[in-house]
């Protein structure tokens, strides 16, 4: 069931959980993710990079790639097409105009005014659609689509005025995670968390969810996280596997049988970060 992300996170902060926001790169990926969750009944965010955008053929593709799964395979968990980190507000608009039911503006390498009026402006477009925004204060570190950045903290006066001055559904603090592999442990930000989940009662974000230990996720959680980000772990375990696929069988040529050959390292990942961050049955049907 395609939906926009507002409720499901507004179920999650009330039942302190954290909906997943897995990442897909092809129609394998978005098959394994629906389908795990489904089984699992578990909300989920499709996450779409601008890079797997690009890769998987445009907007329009990815929406509609991801509605007709969703109705062929018959899911009945509301799924939102999200797109991860749009870099301009021309791209959340054409996000919108595909298909997507909920979009993220990063306009965080701008200054706070900039970033509170591209914003604005995805909200005003947005909202007269049905669709979710999300936005970022600070900058999360890291590489995203082969880019590397460095973390910069958010202040917690900055991110309350971006919430009071937009109307964003959601916000993605910067507090420490980072975008793909870890260099030495994670240090996450708790009371900043706990502080701009009080003061702006607002579902929190936090992207680079692969390679933080389970107790820091948790904690995270009862600090007002409400979605957390997983791509990198899904990466590694889907190429773990496909790679001991190929060095045993040496004659195999199908892609399908391939690619196939991760899917169940992928949805082992998939239900233990569901069960870590409480999604798991919270879905009657």
């Amino acid at each position: 069931m395609v939906v926009n992300a507002k409720k499901m996170l507004e179920q999650a902060k009330e039942g302190k959980y954290a909906v997943p926001h897995f990442n897909i790169n092809n129609l394998e990926w978005t098959r394994y993710i629906l389908e795990e969750c489904e089984r699992l009944k578990s909300p989920v965010i499709l996450g779409v990079s601008e890079g797997a955008i690009q890769y998987m053929g445009g907007y329009k593709v990815v929406a509609d790639l991801a509605r007709n799964l969703d109705e062929e395979l018959m899911i009945h968990v509301p799924v939102a097409i999200h797109l991860d980190h749009g870099s301009s507000v021309e791209s959340c608009k054409k996000a919108i105009n595909a298909g997507f039911t909920s979009v993220m503006l990063d306009a965080s390498k701008y200054s706070l005014e900039e970033n509170i009026k591209m914003t604005k402006e995805v909200v005003s477009y947005a909202s007269n659609r049905n669709i979710t925004v999300e936005a970022e204060i600070g900058h999360i570190g890291g590489s995203e689509d082969n880019i590397s950045s460095e973390i910069a903290y958010a202040k917690v006066d900055d991110a309350i005025q971006l919430y009071e001055q937009t109307n964003i559904d959601f916000l993605a603090p910067a507090l420490g995670s980072v975008h793909g592999l870890y260099k030495g442990e994670p240090c996450l930000d708790f009371a900043k968390m706990q502080q701009i989940s009080e003061k702006a009662n607002i579902p929190l974000v936090l992207h680079g969810g692969s390679g933080i230990d389970d107790e820091k996720l948790k904690k995270a959680i009862q600090s007002g996280i409400c979605k957390i980000n997983i791509n990198t772990e899904l990466q590694i375990e889907w190429t773990k596997a496909v790679r001991t696929f190929l060095d045993i069988d040496k004659v195999s040529y199908d892609p399908r049988t391939v690619i196939r050959s991760g899917e169940k390292n992928m949805k082992k990942i998939i239900a233990q970060k569901i069960e870590i961050l409480g999604s798991k049955n919270r879905i009657k049907f």
